[in-house]
């Protein structure tokens, strides 16, 4: 899609789109799982998809359409799983609201006189670290943290350490100091996260 944060010519696609220009994007293999018909009638079909991540699947609705010889679009998405979370592990919008009030969300009338009940709150949520599971984690000292979090770049060292990563994380003391990129063995910030 035009809206993509695919890199063309080291610019994202969607600051392209929002700039008005028209970016062809190419294709790329995706990994599909599973994809299961749910329901299907003349003018319409459910299905289920189990993809890997970069697998836009309006995108993939558009070419099974298209290879059908028919328009095809996504009507309503819903993401059911994403590694490492399960099901179980999603919040709804009612929960947040009742844990915003300490579970009496029905009985304010008035929201502005209600304390929020930022405990519930956090009872809710998991450790940033813990979302970004999926990229390398890289354990710096105390030290290093504070030099990141002012946005300089510091030296991995270790055995286990990546040379090379578009995207990792860097922890200290399992806490996230920051998202970034390392680069010939240095861990360079884009993104980071109060101490």
């Amino acid at each position: 899609p035009q809206f993509s944060a695919i890199k063309i010519a080291g610019e994202r696609a969607y600051d392209l789109a929002r700039d008005g220009e028209t970016v062809e994007i190419p294709a790329r293999e995706i990994e599909i799982g599973r994809l299961d018909i749910i329901e299907h009638s003349a003018d319409k079909t459910v299905f289920e998809v189990e993809c890997g991540k970069g697998t836009y699947v309006r995108s993939l609705a558009r070419d099974m359409g298209r290879d059908l010889g028919c328009f095809g679009h996504i009507a309503e998405l819903r993401r059911v799983e994403v590694e490492p979370f399960t099901p179980d592990d999603f919040v709804t919008v009612a929960e947040l609201e009742a844990a915003r009030f300490g579970g009496k969300a029905e009985a304010v009338q008035d929201e502005s006189e209600a304390p929020v009940d930022f405990s519930a709150i956090d009872a809710l949520l998991v450790e940033t670290a813990a979302a970004l599971d999926c990229l390398p984690q890289v354990a710096v000292s105390d030290d290093a943290a504070t030099k990141i979090r002012l946005g300089n770049p510091v030296i991995i060292r270790g055995r286990d350490a990546p040379v090379e990563a578009e995207e990792a994380c860097a922890t200290a003391r399992g806490r996230l100091v920051a998202i970034g990129a390392i680069e010939q063995g240095m861990f360079k910030p884009k993104r980071v996260f109060a101490g």
